[in-house]
């Protein structure tokens, strides 16, 4: 969306900061033995006293309230009973909501105790890599360029991209216009730019060898064509003519 008055950007930052704090304290919340339904639960409970709904669920009829995935599973996974987190699990937690008629998306991945199955490198270069990216957003900006950006980091770094899922505009509801704003650079892409007032959410996705997904049996899940692991961190921001205002910042990354 694009904001054009003061009662849209309060909007804005109250869906936002519903979310981030909700993200934030499904993180703090995160242990091993917990299931990822209960902290699926917790997230529910946490967003329910914030007045918001949750966005997946709303939208898509997803059998849960936030994605939470683990390990080879990266994205849009299911909460479950079943998964119990162990020691050195790498889990994604995403939270998108709706409060008021707008709309608000953040996420992130880490390490569940202790780093033993060596990512902690992973996650460190894609939350390094979105706060980079970020800094460089403003309104003018070719939408392409950033996705190279992105994609020039996870090289240099060692890792891939995940090509077939990106970031996306979003305010009066989950996914708006600009739409596949994606990690690589895409020379089929050098029109499109960012524009000053819009709401976008940004969001990496470092691969260690996979750069396409591969959908779960369920339907819902992600993991990566090659295997491999990957990690994830998103921020809502508002664009602006110089820095952009990040607007889901109480998450933490």
């Amino acid at each position: 969306m694009i904001i054009k008055t003061e009662a849209e950007l309060l909007g804005m930052r109250q869906v936002s900061e519903a979310v981030a704090h909700t993200l934030r304290q499904m993180r703090d919340y995160t242990e091993v033995g917990r299931s990822t339904k209960e902290i699926d639960d917790y997230g529910k409970q946490l967003l329910l006293a914030y007045g918001a709904k949750s966005a997946p669920f709303e939208t898509y009829g997803f059998p849960g309230f936030t994605c939470i995935s683990v390990n080879g599973e990266f994205a849009h996974g299911i909460p479950s009973d079943q998964v119990k987190l162990k020691n050195g699990d790498i889990i994604n937690i995403d939270v998108s909501a709706e409060l008021n008629g707008f709309w608000a998306d953040n996420g992130c991945s880490f390490i569940v105790g202790d780093d033993t199955q060596g990512l902690q490198h992973l996650v460190d270069t894609s939350r390094s890599i979105l706060l980079d990216a970020i800094g460089q957003i403003r309104g003018g900006m070719l939408i392409c360029d950033l996705g190279g950006r992105i994609e020039k980091g996870a090289k240099q770094a060692g890792y891939t991209v995940i090509r077939d899922l990106g970031g996306h505009g979003v305010g009066r509801s989950l996914h708006e216009e600009p739409d596949a704003i994606m990690n690589y650079y895409d020379r089929d892409d050098r029109k499109r730019r960012f524009r000053k007032d819009s709401v976008v959410a940004i969001e990496t996705f470092i691969s260690t060898v996979s750069t396409l997904t591969k959908t779960s049996a369920d339907g819902w899940g992600f993991s990566g064509n090659k295997g491999g692991f990957v990690a994830q961190h998103e921020h809502t921001l508002l664009v602006t003519a110089g820095e952009p205002i990040i607007l889901t910042v109480a998450n933490g990354i």
